[in-house]
């Protein structure tokens, strides 16, 4: 703690948007990564396991009821767009399930691209901070007097190296969090396409009174 303290104090101007970026990169990563592991996130395979089973047993309102029950969760807002119009014909079920994909993929894709955009600018201003800091270093030993030569000197250094190392220190952890973020949303996403899929599947089979047959076929 003592040491960033130190490095805030002694790199300089360029020490201020850094802790402006490290400020954004936390607070989204936070929301982020909280809106993904706890809100949107339910366990695919068993809540689909669920929805069949009552799709099965011709029961869509209770299937809708158990998608009420995970409003914030992903894949039960898509699967309930087409349980709601499960007597409709295969194509409306199916436009409406692609619908609720298009409504919820943005929002679970939203504000994470910021991650990687604060990661770059905390690199590139922690650069041109050493920049800064050489070129404060390089007027020392060229115009500074022999008494003050050595302090002007290592205070550009100073100045380079705890801006390149503030800069780090602010991208790198922020570039983890956007993989991990990234990591779980697309496999949110792979769960909501393959269910969304069978969902679609099952209530075209019910329409077409061959439930049993392809609801076997999916099981298996």
């Amino acid at each position: 703690m003592g040491l960033l303290v130190d490095a805030f104090q002694k790199g300089g101007p360029f020490m201020w948007p850094l802790l402006v970026f490290a400020v954004f990169s936390l607070a989204i990563g936070a929301e982020r990564m909280y809106y993904i592991l706890f809100r949107a996130n339910i366990n695919g395979t068993a809540f689909f396991a669920q929805v069949q089973k009552l799709i099965m047993a011709n029961n869509i309102d209770r299937a809708i009821k158990l998608c009420n029950a995970e409003p914030n969760a992903a894949l039960p807002r898509v699967l309930k767009s087409g349980l709601t119009r499960a007597n409709r014909g295969e194509m409306e079920i199916q436009n409406a399930v692609e619908e609720a994909v298009y409504e919820v993929f943005p929002q679970l894709d939203k504000r994470t691209p910021y991650l990687n955009k604060l990661a770059n600018l905390a690199t590139l201003t922690g650069l041109l901070g050493t920049i800064q800091g050489l070129i404060l270093a390089f007027e020392a030993v060229a115009h500074a007097s022999a008494e003050t030569k050595q302090t002007l000197l290592a205070s550009g250094i100073s100045v380079a190296m705890f801006t390149t190392m503030s800069g780090l220190i602010v991208a790198i952890p922020t570039i983890i969090l956007e993989a991990i973020v990234v990591n779980k949303t697309q496999k949110i996403k792979d769960e909501v396409d393959l269910y969304a899929l069978k969902t679609v599947n099952l209530l075209g089979a019910r329409r077409r009174g061959t439930l049993k047959e392809d609801g076997a076929a999916q099981n298996g």
